[in-house]
């Protein structure tokens, strides 16, 4: 099992490392998951690498990712779920389940474990989150954890207006 910083009662969040390609591959090799994220549906060979080198880069420069997560019990590889800079004060929430664990409500524990990292040990001020218009459950997920709608924003990768959303940290 990987050392992990973060748990919830069925996860573990770890960080990237350079040695991750293959848990890269099954997460952002897999059309299920980046059909939300790009405008072709697929990312490349090239496109996973790259990703995977900007969270690691993220870990170092921010201290925050899009950490991957494992199972406790299992220590199956789930996705990923975590933070990038948006701005002066702001984070971006962000998740990546693999299809196997969709609708077992991973991605609401997870997220809800970051948005509790986020404002008790980070103490950010705001957390902005989007997703793909076409993603149902992404927005379940986010007005689950009390995120507000403020508006749509174009996301350049898939090339559609995101609806987007926004949670201020209540203690600041």
């Amino acid at each position: 099992m990987r050392a992990c910083f973060l748990k919830t009662q069925r996860m573990g969040f770890s960080n990237w490392n350079p040695d991750d390609a293959g848990l890269a591959e099954q997460l952002w090799g897999n059309a299920r998951v980046t059909q939300y994220l790009c405008a072709s549906g697929k990312f490349s060979k090239e496109d996973i690498a790259e990703r995977l080198d900007s969270e690691i880069d993220n870990g170092k420069r921010h201290h925050v990712q899009y950490w991957p997560l494992f199972g406790l019990e299992s220590g199956d590889f789930i996705g990923c779920c975590g933070l990038r800079p948006h701005g002066r004060d702001t984070y971006e929430l962000g998740f990546h389940i693999r299809p196997e664990f969709w609708g077992h409500g991973y991605a609401t524990e997870a997220a809800g474990a970051v948005v509790e990292y986020a404002f008790s040990d980070l103490k950010v001020r705001r957390l902005f989150a989007g997703h793909n218009p076409r993603n149902a459950a992404s927005k379940r997920v986010l007005t689950k954890l009390g995120f507000t709608y403020v508006g749509d924003e174009f996301y350049a990768p898939t090339g559609l207006y995101h609806p987007s959303y926004e949670l201020k940290n209540p203690a600041l």
